[in-house]
């Protein structure tokens, strides 16, 4: 027996002495690095209260929930919800505008901060360089709620621009809000004029880091300044294109929610409608807890499966990848 114990104590001995080894080295670089700690703190703690602590109350996807008994006292019930989601045709229309909005958006919007930024490094006159970079950044600092009023007035069937200029042009005004088939060309447009120039930032900064050698020996050799965009520029900020496709794909499924609130009406819910709006409505609308917290659910896991997929396709096919 006595020799059974000095065996085992032996055997433990070693990993002992790793895990003291590394908890000395964490105190040691605690001490040494603290002031970043301190930095982080606030960021960590938000997570936790904010995006870890709510996880606690997702069960409530899995029970028949009631506020009066509260998480715990509220009878499991297994996937009855996710079951009931699965046989309404509200909530597959929503997914299928998710989908159908997020690839349009993607199809037409990812593109455009590219080619804003490819433009803006083309542009050697500072004073305009920078007059054009305000102009194009400027929506993005716009409340959500303003924009959408601007939308609202500019396409309104009496007083909007569009419609006054249509009237101009002997066309019949059209209220173009309560229209299911332009709710997604106008949502779409009014996101790019939005966000395109404040996204193109992290393409100029790409684009910054290239060598200005490469730009002078392609112009050596007699190379084009649309050559040297195609041949030099694109390829070189390739990787971080990449990364936000990645970043973008992960985010699909978040179409703008409180953008579409602001927007949609009765009348456009059959191509307006999306998942995230179809939650409001059964789970504070409808006071539906169980069942938006199911829909709530479904929704991060495709959103959890497509950053996946799309992280292992950019990492097959172009070796960058964000993990």
């Amino acid at each position: 027996m006595t020799e059974t114990v000095s065996q085992q104590g032996v055997r433990d001995a070693p990993t002992t002495g790793k895990f003291e080894a590394r908890v000395r080295w964490l105190v040691r670089h605690f001490r040494k690095e603290w002031q970043i700690y301190v930095l982080m703190a606030p960021m960590i703690i938000w997570f936790l209260l904010f995006l870890y602590k709510p996880m606690y109350g997702l069960q409530i996807a899995f029970k028949d929930f009631s506020i009066f008994r509260g998480i715990e006292g509220s009878p499991w019930i297994g996937l009855e919800h996710f079951q009931t989601l699965l046989g309404n045709d509200q909530f597959f229309r929503a997914v299928g505008n998710t989908f159908i909005i997020a690839f349009l958006s993607l199809a037409f919007a990812f593109p455009v901060p590219i080619i804003l930024a490819l433009m803006f490094n083309e542009i050697h006159h500072r004073i305009f360089k920078k007059m054009a970079q305000t102009i194009v950044y400027l929506p993005h600092f716009i409340s959500v709620v303003i924009i959408a009023g601007i939308v609202i007035n500019m396409f309104s069937p009496s007083t909007g621009v569009v419609n006054n200029v249509m009237g101009m042009l002997g066309l019949e005004q059209v209220y173009f809000l309560v229209q299911p088939e332009w709710f997604r060309p106008i949502f779409i447009g009014s996101n790019i004029w939005k966000e395109a120039g404040f996204e193109s930032i992290i393409y100029l900064a790409a684009i910054a880091g290239v060598s200005p050698t490469l730009y002078e020996s392609a112009r050596v050799d007699g190379a084009t300044r649309w050559q040297m965009m195609w041949r030099i520029t694109l390829p070189s900020i390739f990787p971080t294109i990449v990364i936000m496709f990645i970043i973008r794909v992960g985010n699909l499924v978040d179409v703008g929610f409180e953008y579409i609130l602001l927007l949609y009406q009765p009348a456009t819910y059959q191509t307006g409608d999306v998942i995230n709006t179809f939650i409001y409505r059964q789970g504070l609308q409808g006071a539906q807890y169980d069942m938006a917290a199911a829909a709530g659910l479904f929704n991060a896991v495709v959103a959890l499966v497509l950053v996946t997929a799309a992280n292992a396709l950019s990492r097959r096919v172009s070796r960058t990848s964000l993990w």
